[in-house]
Parts: C-alpha cells; structure tokens; sequence
C-alpha cells in the first residue's frame, strides 16, 4: 500500500476511534484536572507529544491526529487552500491564554497533586454516556466546519491548541542541534513543476523552500505528500542535525 494511502488510513482510525480518546486530547479537561490538583491523561498526552515533536517534528498531525482525519475528510468537499499569515498565529494566542489559566488553577488548587491519566473517563473511555456526545459533536463541528467552509487543514493553522507543543518540541531539537526527521531536497533535481505545492494539506509553497535549499516550517506535518508525489524524487525524509540543508 502507498504512504499516502496508509498514513489517510491511519487518519480515519484515529478519527473513528476519537469517541474513546477525545479526552485524552482535551484542553478544557486538564483545566479541570488542574483546580482540582489532578495530573490528566490529556496533561500526559500533551506533554509526550512537546517530547516527541523534538526528534520527529509534527509527524503526529500528519499520520496520528483525530482532527487530522476529520479535515482529511472535509478536504473531500473543500479542497480549497486557506489563506495564510498573521492568521496563523491566532492558535498561539489561543495557546498562551490556555497554558496561564492551567498555572494559575494548578497554583490555587484544592488539593495535593496526584496523576489520574483516566480522569473523567468511564474505565478509560471518553464518551461513555449519551450526555458527553453532546461535547463531542461540539468539538467534531467545531473542527469540520470551518474545513468545509474555508479550507483544508484551517484547523490547524489558526485553531488547534495541540500544534504549539509541537512547534515549540520541533524548534527545541533545532536550537540543540539533536538528530530528529525532517525533510531534505535537491534544487538541482528539481524542474519547478510545483506538484509538491498542489498536494501538500497544509498548503505550503514547497516548490520555494526547494529553491531556498531548507523546508523548514512550522505549519509542516511531515505528512510525506510532497515526497511521494515529486516526479523527480527531488524530496525525501532524512533523519539529520539541525534545520538547515547543509
């Protein structure tokens, strides 16, 4: 089976499974845990991708995220790639509001700490009552519509409270130099066909990186679209050092 076919593949399980895991990616839940002095699953989960993301980047958006799957489906309808800029930033604002509500409810919480990785949960599942499909749908609404409307993969770019672990974990493995999976291309092998920049989800202007020798980004998932798709092989995944293509 193609990567592309395994990593959509790999979306839509993560995406039929997210009744179970839903919250496991909560914010508002950690939230809740934190007031009550409780370490949550979705605290845990958070924390393991901003570790993760140092040596493998936003690989998680690409091939394991539930919203992913949802918005690889709405790309189904709208294809459509968003516009980008100071929009992008709306999720690290969305972010930081987040991150100082949760030390301050973590610093005025009722009780001593504890970890409960399944708080909230009905034996370890999220949506295990009529009553939480409420939240649920809220949350899948909340993420496909504004995909059908605006664009693939807007989520992501301007809402996704998940995607700052994962570019500040990417930005760490870059300034400390560690070995992580990135994206490395030969400008001389490629002939500008721009068919990396028609495929790519997340809407980059791959075929200009290519020129400009580094593919670095933060909006980039390393979903591999660009790799497979590229007629000249002139991009591929390497394990390396740093950002840059020297």
């Amino acid at each position: 089976m193609k990567r592309q076919n395994f990593r959509k593949l790999i979306l839509i399980i993560s995406m039929l499974l997210f009744p179970i895991t839903i919250y496991y990616f909560s914010p508002a839940l950690i939230i809740q845990g934190a007031a009550e002095g409780v370490v949550t699953g979705s605290f845990i989960v958070f924390f393991a991708m901003l570790i993760g993301s140092i040596f493998l980047g936003r690989l998680f958006c690409g091939y394991l995220c539930p919203a992913g799957g949802i918005q690889e489906c709405a790309m189904l309808v709208n294809n459509k790639s968003p516009r980008q800029g100071w929009k992008n930033n709306i999720k690290y604002a969305i972010w930081a509001v987040w991150i100082i509500v949760i030390i301050v409810c973590f610093i005025y919480r009722k009780q001593n700490l504890s970890i409960d990785f399944f708080f909230m949960t009905d034996h370890g599942i999220s949506i295990a009552n009529i009553y939480d499909y409420v939240i649920y749908y809220g949350v899948v609404f909340l993420i496909f519509i504004p995909s059908v409307t605006f664009g693939k993969r807007i989520f992501c770019h301007y809402f996704c409270w998940m995607a700052p672990f994962m570019v500040i974990g990417s930005r760490m493995g870059n300034l400390l130099h560690i070995k992580r999976l990135r994206l490395y291309a030969d400008k001389n092998v490629c002939i500008n066909c721009h068919i990396c920049d028609k495929n790519c989800p997340m809407s980059l202007n791959v075929a200009e990186k290519v020129q400009k020798g580094n593919l670095y980004d933060n909006e980039c998932i390393l979903c591999g679209a660009c790799v497979d798709n590229c007629p000249k092989k002139a991009i591929t995944y390497k394990v390396k050092y740093g950002r840059n293509q020297k």
